[in-house]
C-alpha cells in the first residue's frame, strides 16, 4: 500500500480501460477520478489537483499529447506527473513525440496490471520527492528574507513584526511571536497568510512557556499541540529559542499543521534562532544606546539658569542611527549679571569626540569665568584644540546677553550663527568666523541690541542637514517654523519633531527670549 495513497486522474474515452486500471489502483488504496475527454480531463486537473494523470493519446475532442502540453504549460500545474497510454500510438516515435512535448512515462496497452501500479508509485515517489525539494527550497528562500528583515529591525516591535511576518511567509500560514523587550515587558506579534503583522502586549504567557518546556541549559525547543491564549482555536507549534543559557526567550507559533515534519521543524528551529540573536543584539544595542545617551547627557548642563527676564529652554537628542555618543553640546554660564549662552559641535560619534567636546566645554566655561571677552575666549579654545586635537573639526557659537538691558555680543567659530524672532519677521544673523584648531585670525565679535520680545534661537547642524537636501532651503524652512511669541519648551519639542525624525547626526539646540 502506498503511504500516503494518492489522487489519480485517468482520461481515456474507452469506458472498459478506465474500468481496469482504476479498479486495480483504488485496490492500491488510492483515490481515482475518471474524464472522457480531453476537456473533461482538463477541467478535472483544475478541480481535483490530481497527484498523478493517466492520459490516452487518442481522444475524440483533442489530442491527449495537447492536453499534456496544456497541463504542463499552467504553472499551477506543471509538476503534475503525466503519464500517457496508447494501444495504438506505439511505435518508437509515437513514444519519443509523447515525452519530447511533456509526458513524464509511457504505458503500452493493454497494460499489465502490476506494471501499471508499478509505473505509478514509481512516478509519484519522484513527484513526492520533488515536491518536497522545491519546498524546502522555497522556505529557505523565504528563511533568508527572514533574516535580513529581522537582523534590519530597529524597534523590538519592528523586531517582532519582523519574526511573524517571516514566519509567515516561511510556512504559508498564520503566525505569531513574542518577546521580552529590554525594559521588561512582553511583547507579541501576529501575522497572518498576508504576512502583515500587528503588534500588542502579552502579559504572563512567555514565562510560562519558558519555564515548562525549556530546561535551563537549553537554547531551543519545539513542542507541538498547544492552544495557546493568544491564539485561541488554533493547535499551535511553538518553538522557544535564546541566544544563550540564561538570556531573555524569543517564542515563535505557527499551525501544527504546517510544522509536521522534521524538516518543517528544523526551518522553524533556524528561524527561531535566527530571531534568538537578533533579539539579543538588539537588546544589547539598547542598553549601550541608553548607557551613551545618560553619558551624553552627563556632560550637558545638569539646569538652566532660572530667570524671568531671560526664560530658556534646550534640547539635545543623540542621532537615531548611532549608539555612539557624540560631541555636540550646548552651555549656559552666568558672569555678574550677564549670560554666557554657548552652542558646539565637535565632529564624530565616539567616546574621544564627547571627551573632547567635554574639554572643550569646561575650558569655554573657564575662560569666560576669567573675564575674557568672546574672541579672546575662541582664540584661547582655537589654541587648545589646535595642540591637543589637531584631527576634529570643532565649531561653536557664542552669545553674550545682558538681560537687563539687552545688550547683547555675538561670536561664531564655523558654526550656524543665532535665529533671531521678533514682531518684525524671523531671520539667521550674518556673522561668520574660522573653525577652532585651524589657528586664523577672528573678525571683532558683533554688538546689537536684543529688544523685549526677541527670541533667539541656536542650533547644532545635525538639526537640518541631512545628505542630498539644500543647507540653504532647510535653514529657510527652520526660520520659517519659528515665531517670537512661541512657548519655549513646546517650540523646542515642535522643532525636534518636524526637522530631528532619522537624524544622521546629533542635536543640540537653545532657545531663549528677552521678556519685559
Amino acid at each position: 500500500m502506498p503511504d500516503p495513497a494518492g489522487t489519480i486522474l485517468i482520461i481515456d474515452d474507452m469506458e472498459a480501460s478506465r474500468y481496469l486500471a482504476s479498479s486495480r489502483l483504488r485496490r492500491h488504496g488510492y483515490h481515482v477520478v475518471e474524464a472522457g475527454t480531453g476537456g473533461a480531463g482538463l477541467e478535472a486537473v483544475a478541480e481535483h489537483r490530481p497527484d498523478l494523470v493517466l492520459l490516452d493519446v487518442n481522444l475524440p475532442d483533442v489530442s491527449g499529447i495537447e492536453v499534456c502540453e496544456r497541463i504542463k504549460e499552467d504553472p499551477a500545474t506543471s509538476a503534475i506527473p503525466v503519464i500517457h497510454m496508447s494501444a495504438t500510438a506505439i511505435e518508437p516515435d509515437d513514444r519519443t513525440l509523447g515525452l519530447n512535448r511533456g509526458a513524464d512515462g509511457y504505458l503500452v496497452e493493454p497494460v499489465d496490471p502490476a506494471e501499471l501500479v508499478a509505473v505509478v508509485e514509481s512516478a509519484l515517489r519522484y513527484h513526492r520527492a520533488r515536491a518536497v525539494a522545491e519546498r524546502l527550497a522555497h522556505r529557505l528562500t523565504k528563511l533568508t528574507e527572514a533574516t535580513l528583515a529581522i537582523n534590519s529591525a530597529t524597534t523590538f516591535d519592528g523586531f517582532l513584526a519582523a519574526v511573524a511576518a517571516g514566519a509567515a511567509a516561511i510556512f504559508a500560514a498564520p503566525a505569531a511571536a513574542l518577546a521580552t523587550t529590554p525594559q521588561g515587558a512582553v511583547r507579541t506579534a501576529s501575522a497572518a497568510e498576508d504576512h502583515r503583522a500587528a503588534t500588542g502586549t502579552e502579559p504572563a504567557v512567555l514565562d510560562h512557556l519558558t519555564a515548562s518546556l525549556l530546561q535551563p541549559h537549553v537554547r531551543t525547543t519545539v513542542s507541538s499541540g498547544h492552544e495557546l491564549a493568544w491564539r485561541p482555536g488554533r493547535s499551535s507549534t511553538i518553538m522557544l529559542a535564546r541566544a544563550k543559557p540564561g538570556a531573555d526567550v524569543v517564542c515563535v507559533a505557527v499551525d501544527d499543521a504546517v510544522a509536521a515534519t522534521d524538516q518543517d521543524r528544523d526551518v522553524l528551529i533556524q528561524l527561531g534562532q535566527v530571531s534568538a540573536l537578533a533579539a539579543d543584539a538588539l537588546r544589547t544595542l539598547s542598553r549601550e544606546r541608553d548607557l551613551a545617551v545618560a553619558l551624553q547627557r552627563s556632560l550637558l548642563p545638569r539646569s538652566l539658569p532660572s530667570s524671568r527676564q531671560l526664560p530658556m529652554a534646550a534640547r539635545y537628542l543623540p542621532a537615531s542611527r548611532h549608539t555612539e555618543i557624540g560631541g555636540d553640546f550646548y552651555e549656559v554660564t552666568e558672569l555678574d549679571g550677564r549670560l554666557l549662552i554657548a552652542v558646539g559641535d565637535v565632529s564624530g560619534h565616539s567616546l574621544q569626540a564627547a571627551l573632547v567636546m567635554g574639554e572643550v566645554r569646561h575650558a569655554l566655561r573657564a575662560y569666560a569665568v576669567e573675564g575674557h571677552g568672546l574672541v579672546e575666549i575662541l582664540d584661547r579654545l582655537d589654541a587648545v584644540v589646535s595642540r591637543f586635537h589637531p584631527d576634529g573639526l570643532t565649531t561653536a557659537c557664542l552669545m553674550l546677553v545682558d538681560p537687563a538691558t539687552g545688550a547683547t555680543e555675538v561670536a561664531c567659530a564655523g558654526h550656524i550663527p543665532p535665529l533671531l524672532a521678533d514682531a518684525g519677521g524671523t531671520r539667521f544673523m550674518e556673522i561668520r568666523g574660522p573653525l577652532l584648531g585651524v589657528g586664523l585670525p577672528r573678525p571683532a565679535a558683533t554688538k546689537i541690541d536684543l529688544p523685549v520680545g526677541t527670541l533667539a534661537l541656536l542650533i547644532t547642524d545635525g538639526l537640518i542637514e541631512r545628505s542630498g537636501t539644500d543647507l540653504d532651503a532647510e535653514m529657510a524652512a527652520l526660520a520659517g517654523a519659528v515665531t517670537h511669541d512661541a512657548d519655549l519648551e513646546a517650540l523646542c519639542d515642535k522643532l525636534l519633531d518636524e526637522f530631528g525624525r532619522d537624524a544622521q547626526d546629533d542635536i543640540a539646540l537653545l532657545a531663549f527670549r528677552r521678556d519685559a
